[in-house]
């Protein structure tokens, strides 16, 4: 169901809860909404439809991936990005790394590991960021 962005910063600078497996139509969701929202949008985070729950969806390299509980556990080279987001105006500066290794949950929760670079390492972490209640 694709849902309502939220605005209200008071909520998106909460720390989301982890995910279970009962969210799982909160995945569903987030997918629907990402795809309304694709020309505009290439992630988004539970807390980004008003659930505050660890769960994101991002586009990697052609092809939306939902990650549960992620974590970044490893980062390189750091760089300045400049960001926008639905859920605020305007453009921002962020601190982000060209390399991460990520833990996170897939749709069945089990544990796993993976490195991401580049463009996807970056929504990558812009989503944690709002997983971690972190504004940009």
């Amino acid at each position: 169901m694709v849902r309502e962005i939220m605005r209200d910063e008071a909520f998106l600078a909460r720390k989301a809860e982890p995910a279970a497996p009962e969210d799982l139509s909160v995945a569903q969701d987030l997918l629907d909404t990402l795809t309304t929202h694709k020309d505009s949008c290439v992630g988004m985070a539970a807390n980004m439809i008003g659930v505050n729950k660890r769960v994101i969806v991002f586009d990697n390299e052609g092809a939306y991936m939902v990650i549960f509980n992620p974590e970044i556990v490893k980062k390189s080279e750091p760089y300045q990005a400049e960001e926008g987001c639905l859920s605020l105006p305007g453009v921002r500066k962020a601190k982000r790394w060209k390399s991460i290794k990520v833990q996170y949950q897939n749709e069945k929760f089990q544990t796993r590991f993976k490195t991401f670079t580049g463009w996807t390492a970056q929504i990558i972490q812009h989503e944690i960021n709002h997983c971690d209640g972190i504004i940009i």
